[in-house]
Order: structure tokens, then sequence, then C-alpha cells
């Protein structure tokens, strides 16, 4: 949908996305990137360097748009990780018995890599399409100590937000252009994400076998 921003410049982002940055400024902003975080299909690669065209216009203060959507994304980060926490590792396991083509010993692999990686996973995560929000929920699944947890979002975040919203800042009414760049790493992810499950599926189709629990 074309909208117009308040600078008067056509826009491509959601009404309303529009509205509340219209309305509410930077928190506006940050609220967009907390939902953005909830329900991925939301466009981040739009809100960000959005918000920075909408401060270089005046519209609002640049460091309060890196503030407030760092913010957005870390509220958002922890709404999913406290799902991870509530659901626990007994549903998860419960649920993977139930699964074709998985086993509880896939579980447990992916519990040992998360306990040994799940920093990095958090950190680098951040900047990952698709990713960057699904990672919060294991972990909250394996409980990563909170203070942890929540300063690895915060700076993952604020370098991935800095990025997009300074190049929208920079770029004026040309932000559009960074969003052609993003959509084509978003789709370069969810090509390999899509082959990562098919040789998942192919190995355990043709190494079929069960998997115990550890006692």
């Amino acid at each position: 949908m074309i909208v117009s921003t308040a600078a008067g410049v056509e826009s491509s982002a959601p009404g309303w996305i529009n509205s509340l940055m219209d309305t509410l400024g930077a928190p506006g902003a940050g609220i967009a990137i907390a939902l953005e975080n909830l329900f991925p299909p939301l466009p981040s690669e739009v809100i960000l360097p959005l918000a920075g065209f909408a401060a270089s216009t005046g519209q609002m203060n640049l460091i309060a748009a890196l503030v407030w959507t760092t913010a957005g994304s870390v509220i958002g980060a922890l709404a999913l990780y406290g799902i991870g926490a509530l659901f626990g590792r007994d549903r998860i396991i419960a649920i993977a018995t139930k699964l074709p083509l998985v086993k509880v010993a896939d579980i447990e692999k992916t519990e040992a890599w998360f306990a040994k990686h799940g920093t990095k996973a958090v950190f680098f995560g951040r900047m990952i399409p698709i990713f960057r929000s699904l990672i919060s929920v294991p972990a909250g699944v394996e409980r990563m100590p909170l203070p942890v947890f929540i300063g690895l979002t915060t700076l993952g975040s604020a370098i991935w937000n800095t990025i997009f919203v300074l190049a929208g800042y920079l770029l004026g009414e040309n932000w559009e252009s960074v969003t052609g760049y993003v959509s084509a790493y978003s789709k370069v992810v969810l090509v390999l994400a899509v082959l990562g499950v098919l040789a998942f599926v192919a190995m355990r189709l043709l190494k079929p076998g069960p998997g115990a629990r550890r006692k």
C-alpha cells in the first residue's frame, strides 16, 4: 500500500506504521518494532529505515529513534523468551515424541548445542532475519539467565537497528532502496533454512532409528 509520510513523500510502508510514527514519533517506531518481533512477517526492513528518514526530516530525534527501536526489539524478544520459559522443556520433549522423523535425542543435541553456543546464537541471531525473533524462544526454554539474555539482545538489536535507521537517515527520500537489499538477504536466509530442513528430513529417512532419552 502506498501512503504519504508526514514529510509529504510517498512510502510503501503499511499505513498503520506511518500512523504510529506520525502520532507518537519515536515511541511509535518502538511499538512497531516490538510487534515485528512478535510477528516476523511485519517488515522491519521498512520500519527501521523509515524511522531514520523521519528523523532526517525532523519528525523525530535520531537518538530517540535508535533508543526506542532498540527498546522495542528487547521488549518483543522478552515476550518470546517468556513464552519459551512458560512452555518449558518437558512440553517440548512431549511434543517431540509425537512428531514424525523427530527423536528426543534431536532435542537433547539441540540443548547441548545451545548450552555451548547459546550466547553467540542470541547475539548474532538478532542480526539474521526470521531467526532474530525465533532465537528468543529456545533461550526461554533453556532458561538463559535473564540479565545475559537482555544484555546480548540489547547489543545485537542496537547494532542491527543502528545500521538501518542510519541508512534511512542518510539516504533521505531514497530510504526505500534499503529494503531491496534486506529482502534479498532475507530470501537467502529462508532458502538456507529450507535446505537445512530438507537435509534433516532426508538424513532421517535414509538413516532411521530410535532415539532414546538420556537418563
